[in-house]
C-alpha cells in the first residue's frame, strides 16, 4: 500500500513537471502553426504511457539504483574488504582501491551500452551517414570513454585531487583533437558526450560518487562526491574522436599500401615489356 501511495505521489509530481512541455508544444501547434495534431488518439495514449513510464522509472531510481550504487561503494571501500581484519584504515593508498576502479569502469561501460539516448543518436548517425558511421562501433567507443572517465573520476575522489585540473586538461585534449579529427565526426563526438549522461548512467554514477566520498576518510560528499558525471561527459568526446582518428589513420595506411602494391605491379609490368622488346 505504501508503494502504491509513493507511485501515485511520483506520478502527480511527474505530471506537474511535464505539463509545461505539453503546454508549449500544444501552444505552438495550435496558435503558431495553426494545424490540428494528427493521430490525436495515438498521441494521447503515448503521452499517458510516457507519464506512467517516467513515474515508474523515477520510483525505481529511488528504490533500487541509488541505494545499489551507494551500497556497492560502501562495500568496495570498507576497511575490512580492503585490508582483511582491519576495522579502521590507518593510511590510504590509491592502489588499495583497485576494485573500485574496476567496478566504476564496468558500470560505466554497461550503463552506456544500455543508454537509450545513445542508442537513438547512434542509429540516426548510421542512417544519416548512409552506413559510413557504424552504430555499434560508435556505442562501443562512447562506452569505453565513459568507462575510462568514471574510473579516472573515482581515482580523483580516492586521492582527493581538485577536479578542475582534470577537466581543464581534458578539454585541452578535446580542442587539440578537434583540429585534427575528421570533420564528419566532430559534431557527433560532442553530442555523444552529452547523451551519455542520461536516464540510466546518471543515477548509478552519482550514487557511486556520493558513496565513495562518504566512505573514504577525509573526503567531503559535497566537494568530492559530485563530478563523476563531468568525466562521463568529457571522456566519450575524446574516445569518439580518437576512434575516428585511428580509423582514418588505418584507412590511410591501407590506401598507401594498396598504392604501393599497385605501383610495384606496374613497374614489374613495364619491366617485362622492356625485356620482351627486341
Amino acid at each position: 500500500m505504501d508503494l502504491l501511495f509513493e507511485f501515485l505521489t511520483t506520478l502527480k509530481n511527474t505530471v506537474i513537471d511535464v505539463l509545461p512541455i505539453l503546454s508549449i508544444i500544444l501552444g505552438f501547434q495550435l496558435l503558431v502553426i495553426r494545424k490540428p495534431i494528427p493521430h490525436i488518439k495515438q498521441v494521447g495514449f503515448g503521452f499517458i504511457y510516457v507519464l506512467i513510464g517516467l513515474a515508474l522509472f523515477l520510483l525505481g531510481l529511488e528504490k533500487a539504483l541509488f541505494p545499489l550504487g551507494k551500497m556497492m561503494a560502501e562495500q568496495l571501500t570498507a576497511p575490512e574488504f580492503i585490508h582483511a581484519g582491519e576495522q579502521v584504515l590507518t593510511s590510504i593508498h590509491w592502489t588499495d582501491y583497485k576494485w573500485v576502479y574496476i567496478f566504476a569502469a564496468a558500470i560505466g561501460f554497461s550503463t552506456t551500452i544500455a543508454e537509450p539516448s545513445l542508442i537513438a543518436v547512434a542509429l540516426k548517425a548510421e542512417e544519416v551517414s548512409g552506413g559510413a558511421i557504424n552504430a555499434n562501433s560508435l556505442r562501443i567507443s562512447v562506452a569505453i570513454g565513459v568507462a575510462f572517465g568514471i574510473a579516472l573520476g573515482s581515482y580523483r575522489i580516492v586521492v582527493g585531487h581538485p577536479i578542475h585540473y582534470y577537466i581543464i586538461a581534458g578539454y585541452i585534449v578535446v580542442v587539440i583533437q578537434t583540429f585534427y579529427c575528421p570533420k564528419l565526426i566532430v559534431p557527433l563526438a560532442y553530442d555523444s558526450g552529452g547523451v551519455t549522461t542520461s536516464t540510466v548512467t546518471v543515477p548509478l554514477v552519482a550514487a557511486l560518487g556520493l558513496g565513495l566520498a562518504s566512505t573514504i576518510p577525509g573526503r567531503s560528499p559535497l566537494i568530492d562526491g559530485f563530478g563523476l558525471i563531468a568525466f562521463a561527459s568529457l571522456c566519450p568526446i575524446i574516445a569518439v574522436m580518437a576512434y575516428a582518428q585511428l580509423t582514418e589513420a588505418k584507412t590511410h595506411r591501407t590506401h598507401k599500401r594498396l598504392e604501393k602494391r599497385k605501383r610495384i605491379k606496374e613497374e614489374k609490368r613495364n619491366l617485362n615489356r622492356n625485356n620482351e622488346a627486341p
